[in-house]
């Protein structure tokens, strides 16, 4: 009787690659000035390429897998990572890699590089799911061993999304109000006024100001005040005005560039300024410029992107593929 052994599923992106970076990654990752034996394990072509009749991992092949021999072995001289390191791998963390191995040594691309597909939703015979939404949420606690809270009370349905939405709590009356309204397109009447209320573009221009690093002074020794508010309101009534994301980001990176723009895609581009300013006698005027600049490139990268740009102004970037 043949024993069948089937290699347990293993995710690169939650299990393989936090064992890579922990213990790996410092002597064989992405900075080439202390990577050791010209070995790269931060990319599929480091980790798979072969090094001269042998390679890191071998898919299918744990027993000719370089680094599973090294990170197993018991010779001191030969061990990796080495002793004096001390990022030495739990015996859990070598059974994931040799589980990881075995089953085809599947290699991802982070997650956030992946091109976002449809999911299929997950079905719910319980009748707790209102929405598709529900129903994810359903299946992954389910999948942890979890269940579903009691449906919130009124009185906290009615606060905590007053405060998602507006950034405030609701006022007695409005809570009154709602309490009283017994139909049942209640909590959608709720939604649809606090979502034409002012105070939503308010709520949600936060993030927004934190991401355009917005201030109402320039920084630096002095400090003065500067006129950017009239940006700030043109943010808050954009989002209450629902503004269509693609324009937002067409009007706020170059508004000014458009055929015939107006004064509000003029101003929207005031996103670029909000830099700080040095306005000191004795600054040195072109590399105040440069750093000007360089500042509207990594904000820009960060917000549009989702991609860090501050390192690679002088160095190969450490982590992000620019």
């Amino acid at each position: 009787m043949a024993a069948v052994c089937a290699a347990a599923e293993v995710d690169f992106d939650s299990q393989i690659r936090p064992i890579l970076s922990d213990h790996c990654f410092q002597c064989h990752g992405p900075d080439e000035a202390t990577r050791e034996a010209d070995l790269r394990l931060d990319t599929a072509e480091g980790a798979f390429t072969d090094l001269g009749g042998y390679a890191a991992f071998v898919p299918n092949d744990p027993t000719g897998s370089e680094a599973l021999r090294r990170i197993a072995t018991d010779d001191s001289d030969e061990v990796m990572p080495p002793p004096e390191s001390k990022l030495q791998m739990t015996a859990a963390e070598i059974q994931t890699l040799r589980d990881w191995v075995a089953a085809g040594a599947k290699w991802s691309e982070h997650w956030s590089f992946v091109p976002p597909r449809s999911p299929s939703v997950p079905e719910d015979s319980s009748g707790w799911s209102r929405n598709p939404i529900d129903r994810f949420i359903r299946a992954r606690a389910l999948q942890v061993g979890l269940q579903p809270q009691p449906q919130a009370s009124r009185e906290a349905l009615i606060r905590r999304l007053t405060l998602d939405l507006t950034g405030l709590p609701p006022t007695p009356a409005e809570v009154d109000s709602f309490l009283a309204d017994r139909s049942d397109e209640a909590y959608e009447k709720l939604v649809d006024r606090l979502l034409a209320s002012p105070r939503y573009g308010q709520r949600m221009a936060w993030d927004w100001l934190d991401a355009a690093r917005y201030a109402d002074t320039d920084g630096f020794q002095g400090d003065p005040t500067r006129t950017m508010w009239p940006w700030r309101d043109w943010l808050v009534d954009a989002l209450n005005d629902n503004m269509p994301f693609d324009q937002f980001t067409i009007e706020m990176l170059a508004g000014d560039l458009l055929d015939q723009p107006t004064m509000e895609q003029v101003l929207a581009t005031g996103f670029n300024r909000n830099h700080m300013f040095n306005g000191e006698g004795g600054r040195i005027a072109e590399e105040t410029r440069v750093e000007n600049v360089f500042d509207r490139a990594e904000t820009t990268g960060t917000v549009w992107l989702g991609l860090t740009m501050t390192c690679c102004r002088c160095h190969d970037h450490k982590y992000d593929p620019i």
